[in-house]
């Protein structure tokens, strides 16, 4: 039964993801987008640890390269989307530490473990879009590839990593019952 909940909810959550992406308030020139698409990722990596975090966020990356992506080999897409958004799940290795602040009510710790958390998901699904700006995307960039796609990539990521790590904290000191999981549901 608890198999099942969890693969109910990885579906869910992608489709969560997907959705948070598509309505995009800002998007860049390039790709990349200002979205909560993080957030269902960071979700299930808290309620379920890394492989409900990774799989969740390979099944949004996934799904994203229905919606008009931007492919330039084969191998880019994978970097760009499914292992970019899947990499966020990681952030599941702090799930125990964000449970047991949450149980104990210890808010200013638990948003600090969440940021961090979100910081390090964040922070790897930058460095494959960084890595696929600078072998993949090197002719476009207006100046030194290095330096360009470390900042291109940073002008969306940055602000999707703080809003998402802020709602995720704000949503789990708000109603930490998120993070528990049964076999009768929430």
């Amino acid at each position: 039964m608890k198999r099942l909940q969890m693969l109910m909810e990885i579906a869910i959550f992608a489709s969560l993801g997907v959705v948070f992406d598509l309505l995009i308030p800002f998007k860049m020139p390039q790709g990349g987008s200002i979205s909560l698409a993080m957030l269902p990722i960071f979700v299930m990596a808290f309620r379920h640890g890394v492989i409900g975090g990774v799989v969740t966020g390979a099944l949004v990356g996934t799904i994203q390269l229905m919606f008009a992506p931007q492919i330039l080999t084969v191998v880019q897409p994978l970097l760009d989307y499914t292992i970019a958004f899947g990499v966020v799940g990681l952030s599941g290795l702090f799930a125990r530490q964000v449970k047991k602040a949450a149980a104990a009510g210890k808010n200013g710790r638990l948003m600090a473990i969440v940021l961090g958390a979100t910081l390090l998901g964040a922070g790897l699904r930058y460095v494959c879009h960084v890595i696929s700006g600078i072998v993949f995307f090197a002719e476009y960039a207006e100046g030194p590839v290095v330096p360009y796609s470390l900042i291109y990539n940073a002008t969306y990521m940055v602000p999707s990593y703080l809003l998402c790590g802020i709602v995720a904290g704000l949503l789990f000191t708000t109603a930490p019952r998120l993070l528990r999981y049964s076999a009768r549901g929430v």
